[in-house]
């Protein structure tokens, strides 16, 4: 099973929803990096479960025990290993599923690669879950960018097509710190405000809602990735689309380009303090898959929770015969204010990976 990303930063995750644990292995991690646990936890919370009626029920208090890779508050070159303690698990709720996969969901497609012993209870490796070590791995990852003055956030764009302000064209590490102390992540208040409105409605329909993410990067040096496959573009993508949930990602002006004209859309180039830098972000940061000293720009669009409480059809996969379907459980009405923290951490832990070999020594022009 392919739950490994990075090329010199190698970080996987393992478990299932309700399991006895999931947890994070990274290998590869600069040995003398502090880890400020209470900062990490801090960073945790910001996609825990159960805190409001926004999102599930299920509480989980999401502590990371470190195993490994850490003495004395600081990482000591050995693989650094993490769990997270599954416990608040309702394994009963799913029992109807084992025969009766969700539309939308991965259980019929787990079912076909595993021949039916895929442990899907809540999702299993499937989850939603399984994005709580992803924010180990990440909160660790910008807190070594920051100490490099690279700094990662992110605020939802959009939830149900109620848009948020964007980022203006050059964030600062105080607004993404702003955002990331809300309870709800948004740049605008009052459109937060109609985003929740709409979240609980969904719930109160027994649906779902959908959103999308916009994520920053700053001060990330110029020279950044390679042409064709090995682009900056590339391998964040490639991770990002690791995220349960994700169902496209878009960097600069993404599909708006398309509409637009060459003169419209190409980033002019101006000399600022003797800097080379572009009048305007069109291309997100990165021009030929390699970053151009720019604020990196990326979206990301994430689909309404598959599991919701209308009634639905489906199939038996015993019986062969089609059926009808009630899910019971705890589910998110909306899951993507939750995977703000989670799409900051992918970017932040891709861009660690593409800057180890020159944490020390890259110098920009």
């Amino acid at each position: 099973m392919s739950s490994e990303f990075g090329r010199n930063i190698h970080i996987s995750v393992f478990g299932q929803s309700h399991g006895q644990a999931v947890g994070v292995l990274i290998d590869g991690l600069p040995a003398g990096e502090p880890l400020n646990e209470e900062e990490l936890s801090v960073f945790m919370a910001r996609r825990r479960p159960g805190k409001d009626a926004l999102s599930s029920a299920r509480h989980e208090a999401d502590i990371p025990v470190f195993l490994s890779g850490v003495k004395d508050g600081k990482t000591c070159g050995s693989p650094l290993c993490a769990v997270i303690e599954n416990k608040d698990a309702r394994s009963s709720d799913y029992d109807e599923l084992l025969d009766k996969p969700r539309p939308g969901h991965a259980d019929y497609t787990a079912w076909v690669k595993w021949g039916g012993l895929a442990d899907m209870r809540g999702g299993g490796h499937f989850s939603g879950r399984l994005t709580a070590p992803l924010c180990i791995a990440g909160g660790i990852a910008k807190q070594i960018l920051a100490r490099r003055d690279i700094h990662v956030g992110a605020h939802l764009a959009e939830v149900a097509g109620i848009p948020d302000d964007s980022f203006p064209i050059s964030p600062t590490p105080e607004l993404f710190r702003q955002i990331a102390e809300k309870a709800f992540p948004v740049l605008e208040d009052v459109a937060g405000e109609k985003m929740k409105t709409a979240i609980l409605n969904a719930a109160e329909r027994g649906d779902s809602v959908g959103g999308v993410i916009e994520c920053s990067a700053i001060g990330l040096p110029k020279g950044l990735g390679d042409p064709m496959f090995d682009g900056a573009e590339s391998q964040i993508a490639h991770a990002l689309f690791g995220i349960p949930a994700v169902k496209g990602v878009e960097f600069g002006a993404g599909f708006t380009a398309a509409r637009k004209t060459g003169s419209q859309n190409n980033d002019i180039f101006i000399v600022d303090n003797n800097n080379i830098v572009t009048k305007t972000n069109h291309c997100g940061g990165i021009l030929g898959g390699i970053t151009n000293g720019m604020p990196l720009l990326l979206r990301t669009a994430i689909k309404p929770t598959p599991s919701i409480a209308l009634p639905q059809r489906t199939v038996s996969l015993s019986r062969r015969e089609n059926v009808d379907l009630v899910i019971k459980g705890r589910h998110d009405p909306c899951i993507a204010h939750r995977a703000v923290p989670v799409i900051e951490s992918v970017t932040a832990c891709v861009l660690l990976d593409m800057m180890s070999v020159r944490l020390e020594n890259f110098t920009q022009e």
